[in-house]
């Protein structure tokens, strides 16, 4: 999808980009309408949603690397408790 990206990271990769120290983020099981003012990279800790954007449905879980970019408007529908490492550029 273009305004979401989702990459699998090794763990060198997560370690060479600092990931495990950026601030990290829970949301309990829930539904909310979210736009990003500016582009977010995040590491999924734990949990599941799903995304939905006017381009459709993006599943993120546990372990993704995921980049939303600046100007996305979405649904996120937490369907598990979830926790990210995240980071705005």
């Amino acid at each position: 999808m273009g305004k979401i990206r989702i990459q699998n990271l090794t763990d060198s990769e997560v370690q060479n980009k600092g990931i495990r120290n950026w601030p990290i983020w829970e949301k309990e099981v829930s539904r909310f309408d979210w736009k990003y003012d500016s582009t977010e990279e995040c590491l999924i800790i734990e949990g599941e949603a799903i995304v939905t954007t006017e381009e459709g449905e993006v599943i993120i879980k546990s372990g993704d690397f995921v980049t939303f970019i600046e100007g996305l408007q979405c649904v996120w529908d937490v369907k598990q408790p979830i926790q990210k490492h995240y980071n705005f550029k």
